[in-house]
């Protein structure tokens, strides 16, 4: 009985040979095969661009777009019954002459540097405490996080009743500890107080991913560094400052960006505690009602286009003062 394997070639009807077999085999795999350099097939150097094609295109739509169209827009004067026509600096030179902008953007920087120093330290301090393992470690980290994962305008409600001036439960705690002797109206009266107290909403909120991003980072520091730092007869506070920050100054970096991006552009929180009142307002809310309430786009334009150029300068800035390269 003869076993030995045939292949049906049309060029050949003879002896089966191992160049023949490797000739159907390339054969049927090269409509398969991703072609060379020099072939007309699909370069394999492309896929890389096709797979981030679909993020560019959103980009693109979402973010590119809507830009190109307000910085356009923030040089004409846009009236929805009237064609528009261009006005050059003129929105800009009313968002700047508008006390009521001055008062939105005084508030800003103040919403800034309180969220960025409260959601960095109080993300520091929640990250060492949760860096060792403990019993109930883990339901506590979930706590933790559990604010981030409310919406802002559900968060900002729950503190408007904790803020409420009738029967709110700070109130009712603070006279119930006898440190206020009658209910206190605490947004809203005093600027100051209302922009605290409301960028105090948003650390709560914005806090646990802070917490979340230093964590890691505390993770990934070998242990070897430590040891070798208490040989070296450094105490607790000496370690934390020569060893601990500097090889965390990435993941301080990225959690001081977030806040500032996030203060900078802080708008539910504001409306829905403080309506549109300018003790609280802030750069996003003046946008809204420049834009939507009083129906003056152009200026609208101007303004929210300034807001991005002062999100992108403080970013950059942020960065260059705070992050550095690090490595074990």
């Amino acid at each position: 009985m003869n076993l030995t394997p045939t292949v049906a070639d049309d060029s050949a009807a003879g002896e089966v040979t191992p160049s023949s077999v490797s000739s159907v085999r390339s054969r049927r795999s090269r409509r398969f095969r991703l072609r060379g350099s020099g072939g007309p097939g699909l370069r394999a150097g492309a896929l890389p661009y096709l797979l981030v094609m679909p993020l560019v295109a959103a980009v693109g739509v979402f973010a590119v777009y809507p830009t190109a169209l307000t910085t356009v827009g923030a040089f004409y004067e846009v009236d929805p019954l009237y064609p528009r026509h261009f006005v050059g600096l003129q929105n800009f030179r009313g968002v700047f002459t508008d006390p009521t902008t001055r008062i939105s953007l005084i508030n800003t920087l103040v919403y800034a540097a309180v969220g960025v120093a409260g959601a960095t330290i109080l993300g520091l301090a929640v990250a060492i405490t949760l860096r060792r393992r403990f019993r109930s470690r883990g339901l506590i980290l979930a706590c933790v996080v559990l604010p981030w994962a409310v919406p802002s305008v559900v968060g900002a409600v729950i503190w408007g009743w904790i803020f409420d001036p009738n029967f709110g439960v700070l109130n009712g705690a603070l006279t119930s500890a006898h440190i206020l002797n009658h209910y206190y109206v605490w947004l809203g009266l005093h600027r100051f107080l209302t922009v605290v107290l409301i960028e105090v909403v948003q650390i709560w909120q914005i806090a646990p991913i802070s917490a979340l991003i230093i964590l890691a980072a505390l993770q990934s520091i070998p242990a070897q560094l430590y040891e070798a730092a208490l040989v070296d007869g450094a105490g607790p506070w000496r370690t934390f400052r020569r060893v601990t920050i500097p090889l965390i100054r990435p993941a301080l970096a990225l959690s001081c960006v977030q806040a500032l991006v996030l203060s900078l552009n802080i708008f539910d929180q504001v409306y829905v505690l403080n309506y549109d009142a300018t003790s609280g307002s802030s750069l996003m809310l003046k946008t809204y009602v420049d834009t939507f309430s009083d129906l003056n786009f152009g200026q609208g334009y101007a303004l929210s286009l300034t807001a991005t150029l002062l999100t992108v300068v403080f970013t950059v800035t942020l960065l260059g003062l705070i992050y550095r390269r690090v490595s074990y």
